[in-house]
């Protein structure tokens, strides 16, 4: 009877489980880029992809209206989440200094760099000016911030990194100090964070929006400390894998992003994180010069890559749409290349991590 009695309760269970269409988890999957848009009409094609074909927005400061931007940006983002069946990612890059999209010229609050921040052996700095941000950032209705970069600044040189002073320091002790401030004051408006560029940027000598970087040379595993310890706080709501060479950990030689053995094997089973991994744009030149569209999709899910960002801060012949990546997808899907458990497995982080609070 006892036996009887719990398999009618796992039927029962069973039956409760809601099988969630696969058209809305690939949707939930791909994060977009905006173009030219400062506002939506009502006849606009990005309404109907809203609906399941896209799971978060990136803003750039080309969608920032040059008269009364405050609130033209507020209602952007109000009516994006409108049309949405399930609430959108609205995110954008304001880690300060050269990468602030919000500008003060806009009417928007200031914000320093990293390498500023960082200089203070104290976190009131960084802590000072992240509430105020996140605050902002709540009452437009952006709900995620690809910040804080925990690169280190350890190759002075780097013109995507240190140059333009992106990083809190070369101290790894010191990026986790403020890496955690910054985050834990976005937190207190609801605003999700990244770290990024997994597995470390800071060493590499070039760019990866202009071709492939091989830091193999250079990288130090002391790179991985802010990533250990910031996932360890249990703070981390998410990583941005980068698109940077690293034989020494995958001797494979692709990009990281594309890479089993650092997107899943060093970053979820040694480092623990079972959080969301964001690519890096994948129409970085590092990508589409040397992969290719349907290719680069397929090695990035595969490599344990939640969400793909596809930013179209490109030019306009090499743009796409929600519809071409999910057509995409859901054909690698279908023809076995991606395996559906993936896509499963994906969607539940994002879905996670859209629920916490």
């Amino acid at each position: 009877m006892g036996d009887n009695a719990t398999n009618q309760n796992t039927t029962s269970e069973k039956k409760k489980t809601i099988q969630v269409p696969l058209d809305t988890m690939i949707g939930q999957m791909i994060m977009i880029g905006l173009n030219e848009r400062t506002a939506l009409s009502a006849t606009d094609s990005l309404i109907k992809d809203l609906k399941y074909k896209i799971g978060g927005i990136i803003l750039f400061e080309k969608n920032i209206s040059k008269d009364s931007s405050y609130a033209r940006l507020k209602k952007l983002n109000k009516e994006l989440q409108k049309y949405a069946l399930t609430p959108l990612f609205i995110a954008i890059d304001e880690e300060g200094g050269k990468v602030h999209r919000l500008k003060e010229k806009y009417g928007f609050v200031s914000m320093p760099s990293a390498e500023y921040m960082g200089s203070f052996t104290s976190t009131d700095t960084t802590t000072f000016y992240s509430l105020r941000l996140g605050k902002q950032l709540q009452d437009l209705g952006i709900n995620f911030n690809f910040a804080p970069t925990v690169d280190l600044a350890s190759n002075p040189n780097n013109p995507i990194i240190a140059k333009v002073k992106r990083s809190f320091s070369k101290d790894p002790e010191m990026v986790v100090k403020h890496s955690l401030a910054f985050i834990n004051a976005q937190h207190k408006y609801q605003v999700k964070t990244t770290l990024k560029h997994f597995p470390g940027h800071g060493s590499s000598s070039s760019d990866t929006h202009k071709g492939l970087v091989d830091v193999t040379k250079q990288w130090q595993f002391n790179e991985l400390i802010p990533y250990k310890k910031i996932i360890e706080s249990g703070t981390c709501d998410a990583i941005v894998s980068c698109h940077v060479i690293n034989c020494h950990l995958d001797t494979t030689c692709v990009p990281s992003t594309l890479s089993p053995i650092i997107t899943t094997e060093l970053l979820r089973e040694v480092l623990g994180f079972q959080g969301v991994v964001f690519s890096d744009d994948m129409q970085m030149y590092a990508i589409t010069k040397n992969y290719g569209f349907e290719k680069s999709i397929m090695m990035a899910i595969n490599a344990g890559v939640d969400v793909l960002v596809f930013g179209n801060n490109v030019n306009s012949q090499d743009r796409t749409t929600a519809s071409q990546i999910h057509k995409t997808i859901k054909n690698l899907v279908i023809t076995g290349q991606i395996k559906k458990e993936r896509i499963e497995e994906a969607y539940n982080r994002i879905i996670a991590l859209k629920l916490k609070k």
